[in-house]
């Protein structure tokens, strides 16, 4: 099809936070990707810190981390499970981020003695972000989910940004502003004016939204959708009903239903007949719907209270389960309450085990029990980042006999720290943005499950991590029934420890997760959940 040129699509919300902006967002980019459009998204956060990598997960859920290591929202997750397509530090802004380059641009003297102000000079920053993605060609469509809810004292200089952004580009711009419509069970009836007063609110940043999206619990009305349109000034046709869905993965068949996309292409005055692409999308959701055979993993952590602390692992789990036709149900394991006297109880009857990322040494015994049993017990285990670390100081203590076996974050002062801190981190001070982060090669020995996962000897997954395997035990490990199986070509860093006399035993240094979607789950989890089918066989 032929390129258009780029447009912006602003997405914000109102009443409350929560409602889902960046499940529309990802649904609406798939509808369009469908349609043979190039499509982006990015994140505008309104908090102050520079991005949510030094955040508890329970204060803003998981960090995800992009492919060139930027630490970002959880929604840009959703977006490359949605669209298959890579984000980038382009696609994720936080007012942190934005202050802190207006005031560098200050100390360096650009203002030429100017008073810096709100506007135009964080409201020009703001607008140079979103425009960044646009200006490289590359994209029909920049959609921006603008974080908060209207009317949020943090979220008002990106209001007044995506005002202006409209007003310079006319209309090759357009606001979609998605809201509740609450059901109050008392009267029977759906009530539309928390929404009338959001879009009034909305009015007075001087943003007339072109479409409104509506969510809701039951159906609308088309006497509620001409009572929207009429109070809210919008076309009855932009006034798209947004119901609760059972799986997130079928909002992008609610939104073609209710004509989203079409909407969106009449209002840009863009001319298209072409018919949306869903073929495989369809497919996944219908064996998704439909699972042949179902396993019980466990998921051992510390952030389980916050079930968005492990948003990407979960949404794996559904990737690589419908892929082998089989629901996996997630038993949630508190690591902190995992002791010697209640594991053999807490992981009975699991036919797998994940032990979860995380930093610091709460919980860390609990995933070390949890290790051992798995190990002991051949049930097929899968560690991630900490988890995979756990795994090498549990075999340490109960296999090589090193009961003070440790890793330097956790005793900084163990005489047999199997896990150490990188060479290059023991001179940084400053938290944030200073871990080993993105994309980095992996290369896999291939008498390995690793390797038959892949079915490649090269590989490059995301990293985000201080730690890591100490290599002086490297030749005690390998000799002694846990074999590093993958290793970074360029400094010999261990990515990926086994036991191949284990039904299935993969600890790996990197995340897997963050590289998982609805179309190309990923290949470890694939392997995973194979061998839980066979362990529960």
């Amino acid at each position: 099809m032929n390129r258009i040129s780029t447009k912006y699509i602003f997405v914000t919300g109102g009443v409350t936070s929560s409602l889902g902006k960046g499940i529309i967002a990802a649904s609406l980019g798939k509808l369009l990707i469908s349609r043979g459009y190039k499509v982006t998204i990015q994140k505008l956060d309104p908090y102050i810190n520079i991005d949510p990598g030094t955040m508890n997960p329970y204060e803003h859920g998981e960090c995800y981390v992009t492919y060139d290591g930027a630490e970002t929202d959880l929604d840009l997750g959703h977006y490359e499970r949605f669209l298959a397509n890579k984000t980038s530090q382009a696609n994720n802004v936080t007012t942190g981020s934005i202050y802190q380059t207006v005031i560098d641009k200050e100390r360096k003297g650009d203002y030429l003695g100017k008073t810096v102000q709100i506007i135009p000079h964080i409201t020009d920053e703001i607008k140079r972000r979103i425009k960044i993605l646009g200006d490289t060609g590359e994209f029909d469509f920049v959609i921006t989910e603008i974080g908060g809810t209207v009317g949020d004292i943090e979220s008002l200089p990106y209001i007044e940004a995506v005002r202006q952004i409209k007003w310079e580009m006319q209309s090759s711009a357009i606001y979609i502003h998605l809201t509740l419509i609450p059901y109050l069970s008392a009267a029977g009836e759906l009530k539309t004016k928390p929404t009338q007063h959001s879009v009034k609110t909305l009015l007075e940043s001087g943003i007339q939204p072109d479409i409104l999206v509506c969510r809701t619990e039951h159906p609308l009305t088309e006497n509620i959708r001409q009572k929207i349109a009429l109070f809210c000034n919008v076309e009855k046709e932009a006034v798209i009903e947004s119901m609760d869905a059972k799986s997130i993965y079928e909002v992008p068949l609610l939104m073609q239903k209710e004509n989203l996309d079409k909407v969106i292409l009449k209002k840009l005055n863009i001319k298209d007949t072409a018919d949306v692409q869903l073929d495989k999308w369809n497919n996944f959701l219908f064996k998704l719907n439909n699972p042949k055979k179902e396993v019980n993993v466990g998921l051992v952590g510390k952030y389980i209270k916050l079930k968005d602390s492990y948003k990407s692992i979960c949404e794996a789990f559904i990737h690589s389960g419908t892929e082998k036709d089989c629901k996996v149900n997630i038993k949630w394991i508190h690591a902190e309450e995992l002791g010697d006297e209640n594991v053999n109880e807490s992981l009975k009857g699991l036919n797998g085990v994940l032990v979860a990322p995380g930093f610091g040494d709460r919980g860390i015994e609990g995933k070390i029990n949890a290790i051992r049993y798995v190990r002991e017990n051949n049930i097929p285990f899968f560690g991630i980042c900490l988890g995979m670390q756990c795994a090498v100081i549990e075999f340490a203590r109960n296999v090589l006999k090193m009961p003070e076996a440790n890793s330097k974050e956790m005793n900084p002062n163990t005489d047999q720290p199997v896990i150490d801190i990188m060479e290059d981190q023991k001179n940084v001070s400053n938290k944030g943005g200073t871990m080993r982060l993105g994309e980095y090669n992996c290369t896999l020995e291939k008498n390995s499950y690793s390797f038959a996962a892949y079915k490649n000897i090269n590989i490059q997954e995301r990293h985000r991590h201080r730690y890591e395997f100490n290599n002086k035990y490297f030749d005690l490990y390998n000799s002694s029934g846990m074999h590093c199986v993958g290793k970074n070509p360029e400094n010999n860093l261990v990515e990926i420890i086994e036991i191949p006399n284990h039904p299935w035993f993969v600890g790996v240094q990197f995340h897997p997760e963050y590289s998982s979607n609805v179309l190309n789950p990923h290949p470890l989890f694939n392997s995973f959940i194979e061998a839980c089918i066979i362990n529960k066989k």
